[in-house]
Order: structure tokens, then C-alpha cells, then sequence
């Protein structure tokens, strides 16, 4: 409370107030060009459908798609035919319109939420965004944005990273990017103690890769790309406490075949397996769970006959140690990023932070001294058994400097 919330509150306050530029015109026409795209889209479904509907009535939708085109439904709900994502993902390749609709959907999603959203946010003196940051709304610790929410800016589709291009440091300046690099499974490392994770991490070496070499039972240098991937999933899975059932369809494997790649990981990374019974066992008697710095998560779910309510409990508490501790770090780091800032160059701002990523707005002759107090401060935040790194990088907009 006095080391790391309190201190922020003052730095939070600093990122309101200076808010990330927006490149309005850029803006407008980006919405303009997604607005033609949806328009050319809403044809080519009309023409498939051989007339024309409210293609954002899922009612409409599921008369054209079941009844006119005589598709198989995969689900009915109270008020006729399920036309969701998963559902349209099913019928993709039964039928020329499901791509469209799909592709119609994301597009229309982008320029509602994105442009017309953001453009309806941006402050009219400024220029700028200035989104509200809020401490205690997450259960993890992490912080939350709203108004809007710059912490879901899309970054999985080519069309949602062009969002990016549209935030932009101010003339003579640029943003400095710095995000930490898998500091999810570094703390996992830390805080199980695992020595296989650790060493990893110490070499610098590719934890994926080093992962699939180990569960496969194979040398380091003959992991295929399908197999670091499937490790990835993996240790991405255990952070979140995944299941067999979950992750098979991650990987696209069967259920016991994950349940072997998860069996053999918690017998390679056996400390890992020790600290998630440790951490479970404490959590059922205490009720809660707590990260490095001592932050408390009360696990209700945990205490609960119900089987599927008690496992979601003990997924929680193996990950909040490991989510919280990384949430808690990246605040450390604002903090100590915002106060040498302010006493080594005053003319920097910090304007953002997504979970592990801080974005700086610096003046162009200052860019490297700002990448590098962002760097010095992230990785020095904390001392884990294994080095936190962070990689720095600068651009015009925040799509060239992520």
C-alpha cells in the first residue's frame, strides 16, 4: 500500500493528464477506408444470400443461413438458430457467405469500437486521449483502462495493428516502447524455485524450445516450429492452471494426449509442480492467495463442494501469485520509471501502460536516453533468481515502436 499503490496514484494521474495524441485525420480515414470495405462486404452477402437482410440480426441471419441456404444448424437457442463466432467457425467451409459474414463482423467490430469510438473519445482541445486508469477494479492487481480502454487495442489482426498507427507522439518527439519479455514464466521460474526453468532463463535460451525438448525427450537443436509451439500453449497453459480438456484444444490433440504432454512437463519442471500443490494446499487453508509483494486475493471458489467451482478455485490461486507478482512489478517499474524521468528528462512523459508494456513520449534527441532509463528501470524493478528483460524500441506512432 505505501511502497507500490500509493506512489502510483501520483503517476497514474500523470498518464491521464497527458494522454496519447491521436492522429485524427489518419483516423477518419481509416474509418472511411473500413467503411468502404464493409460496404463492399455487405454486398457480396446480399448477392450470396439472393436478397437483402439486417446482416447484424442474429435472428435474420440464422433464417438466411438455415431456412434460405439450407445449411445444417449446429445450435438453436430461445429465439431461433445460434449464429456466433464458434458457430459460424463450424460451417466455414460449407458455404462461399460464412467468410464473409465472418470477416463482415470483425471489420464492423473494428470500425465502431475503434474509429468511430476512439474519435468520439478524443478530447477536442488536446487532441489527445486521455483514458481513466483504475487500481482497484482487477482481482489480479493488474490495472484497468476505460473510457476508452487502450488495453485492447487489437494486435492479432493486420487490420487491428493499423489501430496503432493512428496514435502518435507529438511534433519533434517520438515514443520510446519498452515491453518485458515472458515475465509471466520468469516469476513462475522465481517463485517455484524450478531449476530446469531457471537455467533456461540464466542462458538465455529459448524457454519454448527448451520446454518441447524437454517433455519430448529430445536434443534442443531438433525441436520443429509446431513443436516450440505446442510448448508455448503449454506454458502459457500452466501459468493460467490449463487442463488436459483445454489445452487439446489449444493444440488440436486429444484429451489424453494432453494430459500426457501436461504430465510429463510437471515431472520435467518439478519444481513447478511442487510450488502448484504448495500454493493449492495454502489457498484451501486460508482462503486466499498472495503474490511476492503481499498482495492479497480472497478464493472463495476454493472452499466450494461443487467439483468444477473448487478446480476453478485452485487454477485461481496457482495463477494469482504468478499474474499478481508480474502486475506488482510492472507498477514498481512505473513508478521508478516515472521519477527518473522527471529528474533526468523532464521534457519525457510516460503516456501508457498495457499490462507489461510502458510507452514513453520523449523528444527526438532524447529518444535514447529515455529507451534506455525505461530499460535500466524495468529490468532493476525487482531481483528474481532469473535476469527480467526488457526490450526498448522507438517510432513515430505506436505501431512502428511496438
Amino acid at each position: 500500500y505505501q511502497e507500490v499503490e500509493l506512489p502510483l496514484v501520483t503517476v497514474l494521474a500523470h498518464l491521464e493528464i497527458n494522454g496519447f495524441l491521436v492522429d485524427d485525420h489518419q483516423l477518419k480515414e481509416f474509418a472511411d477506408k473500413l467503411g468502404e470495405k464493409i460496404d463492399a462486404l455487405t454486398n457480396e452477402i446480399y448477392m450470396l444470400a439472393g436478397e437483402e437482410f439486417n446482416i447484424n440480426s442474429p435472428k435474420q441471419l440464422g433464417v438466411i443461413l438455415f431456412e434460405k441456404l439450407e445449411l445444417k444448424p449446429v445450435k438453436k437457442t430461445k429465439t431461433g438458430y445460434a449464429t456466433n463466432a464458434d458457430v459460424l467457425e463450424k460451417l466455414r467451409d460449407k458455404h462461399p457467405i460464412v467468410n464473409f459474414i465472418m470477416e463482415y463482423r470483425q471489420l464492423a467490430k473494428l470500425k465502431s469500437t475503434y474509429c468511430d469510438g476512439l474519435r468520439a473519445v478524443v478530447n477536442p482541445n488536446t487532441h489527445r486521449i486521455h483514458s481513466v486508469f483504475t487500481q482497484t477494479v482487477t482481482v489480479t492487481g493488474r490495472l484497468s483502462s476505460t473510457e476508452p480502454n487502450l488495453q485492447n487495442i487489437p494486435t492479432r489482426t493486420e487490420l487491428g495493428r493499423e489501430i496503432r498507427k493512428m496514435f502518435v507522439a507529438k511534433e519533434g518527439y517520438v515514443l520510446v516502447d519498452a515491453d518485458y519479455s515472458q515475465i509471466e514464466l520468469r516469476v513462475l521460474a522465481h517463485i517455484a524455485n524450478d531449476k530446469t526453468m531457471i537455467n533456461a532463463f540464466r542462458n538465455n535460451e529459448d524457454i519454448h524450445a527448451v520446454t518441447a525438448s524437454q517433455v519430448l525427450g529430445i536434443p534442443l537443436e531438433d525441436v520443429t516450429k509446431e513443436q516450440r509451439s505446442s510448448a508455448k500453449a503449454v506454458n502459457f497453459g500452466i501459468v493460467y492452471g490449463i487442463g488436459a480438456f483445454s489445452l487439446a484444444k489449444d493444440i488440436n490433440v486429444s484429451v489424453p494426449e494432453a494430459k500426457r504432454y501436461i504430465d510429463d512437463y510437471l515431472t520435467h519442471y518439478s519444481g513447478v509442480k511442487a510450488y502448484m500443490d504448495k500454493v493449492t494446499a495454502s489457498a484451501e487453508k486460508d482462503g486466499w492467495a498472495v503474490t511476492m509483494f503481499g498482495r492479497k486475493r480472497f478464493i472463495p471458489e476454493i472452499l466450494s463442494t461443487n467439483k468444477t467451482v473448487k478446480a476453478l478455485g485452485k487454477r485461481i490461486a496457482m495463477n494469482t501469485p504468478i499474474q499478481g507478482t508480474a502486475a506488482d512489478i510492472i507498477k514498481i517499474a512505473m513508478i521508478r520509471v516515472y521519477r527518473r524521468l522527471k529528474e533526468e528528462l523532464p521534457e519525457a512523459k510516460l503516456i501508457l501502460q498495457v499490462h507489461d508494456e510502458l510507452i514513453v513520449e520523449a523528444p527526438e534527441a532524447q529518444a535514447d536516453k529515455a529507451a534506455q532509463i525505461l530499460t535500466e528501470e524495468m529490468q532493476g524493478a525487482v531481483k528474481l533468481a532469473v535476469p527480467l528483460t526488457a526490450d526498448a524500441k522507438e517510432g513515430r506512432s505506436w505501431y512502428e515502436a511496438h
